[in-house]
């Protein structure tokens, strides 16, 4: 899915738009054990109470493609398997096949590393999809498909310190009352995902709170995939394939080189609402395009299998220094805007290794003006 087709599915969690009809919540104690279950009809819950749950499900749809919103596809084993055909199951039911429900809740609680309380929420909807005209704008009264889902959130739920207030009943200010409360959730997924705006059930979409707690465990045990590389992962795995094929030839300029390349192709891709992401061919073209020799990427291959796999993919928008270059020593970090990349050079000044930046206009320190230094004797 990309940010489009989110976007479009969020913008149904709305009291005037959604199309939720059942709602079935599983409490998990601290010990793994099931606290009760409940199971309602969406509309019959107080309108305060529904604005409450669509915050959670837009939070469940919120964060980065490819960072805290992850595409996965079941593998081709999994076609028809137990793991597809559970969720099937529960979409197909619209929540009333509890034997499934069960052994959804028993397949989480197995999986997800959570040792505190949770809430596994479970919400089905059919949205009636709109077409679209010539210039792909929405057209609600021409509706083409529908989009039958489930929305899965695994929420916290924690005890909430008890704060100074008014007590009515002591008509006093004291503490009131402590009480557990449901947080935002911290993994959720969409089945089927919506791709192409319609339903693939062959593909999932994840979300992840923390970008870097894809718990892998949960993602191959309810999907049958494998994890993607974390948005942290994908940046040192990059890190690491630059420096292993560089070695000695990893100066400023190869650096700058390849940020450029990098910017480049976010500026032509801005306006793709998928995420760009780059692979083992297009790592080796970038780092040939940055004047790494043809010598040292004769190993490339080998070097892009062992670390990052063969099959593996690298979402640019996680890759440290698109947004910066960022430049550190032990004792100086110096970050600079894409734009003046091309200010900086590395030259040897009095024997000494020094990065130089130049300076065309004034100089602040400490938020304070300053002259820009002039040559010695002048």
């Amino acid at each position: 899915m990309n940010k489009l087709e989110i976007s479009e599915i969020k913008k149904q969690f709305d009291i005037d738009r959604y199309t939720i009809d059942n709602i079935c919540i599983c409490y998990v104690g601290n010990e793994k054990e099931k606290k009760f279950r409940t199971k309602d009809a969406f509309g019959s819950l107080p309108e305060e109470e529904m604005h409450k749950y669509f915050k959670f499900f837009k939070k469940a749809l919120s964060g980065t493609v490819g960072k805290n919103l992850i595409n996965l596809e079941f593998p081709l084993a999994e076609e028809n398997g137990d793991k597809q055909g559970l969720l099937l199951d529960i979409r197909d039911s619209g929540l009333e096949d509890d034997d499934a429900l069960e052994r959804l809740y028993d397949r989480i609680i197995a999986n997800y590393d959570n040792g505190e309380k949770y809430c596994v929420i479970v919400m089905h909807a059919v949205y009636d999809i709109p077409g679209k005209g010539k210039d792909r704008e929405i057209q609600e009264d021409a509706s083409e498909d529908v989009y039958d889902f489930i929305l899965t959130l695994l929420s916290p739920v924690e005890l909430r310190d008890g704060e100074l207030g008014y007590d009515p009943e002591n008509n006093r200010i004291g503490e009131l009352s402590r009480e557990w409360v449901l947080h935002d959730p911290d993994k959720a997924f969409l089945f089927p995902a919506f791709n192409d705006r319609t339903a693939d059930i062959h593909s999932v979409l994840y979300y992840t709170k923390k970008s870097e707690e894809l718990q892998p465990d949960l993602i191959n045990n309810m999907f049958g995939a494998d994890a993607p590389l974390s948005a942290g992962d994908q940046k040192d795995t990059f890190n690491m394939l630059v420096s292993s094929v560089c070695r000695d030839e990893g100066d400023v300029e190869v650096m700058k080189n390849i940020h450029d390349s990098l910017s480049e192709m976010v500026e032509e891709n801005k306006d793709d609402p998928d995420p760009l992401v780059i692979g083992k061919n297009e790592v080796k073209k970038i780092l040939a395009d940055s004047g790494v020799t043809e010598e040292k990427l004769r190993d490339f291959d080998r070097h892009y299998d062992d670390i990052a796999g063969d099959d593996a993919e690298i979402v640019v928008s996680n890759l440290q220094g698109v947004k910066n270059f960022n430049i550190s020593t032990p004792d100086i970090d110096i970050r600079v805007k894409p734009d003046f990349v091309d200010r900086i050079e590395a030259r040897v000044v009095d024997g000494r290794q020094c990065i130089v930046i130049a300076v065309d206009d004034h100089v602040e320190v400490n938020g304070v003006n300053v002259r820009t230094l002039v040559p010695k004797g002048n």
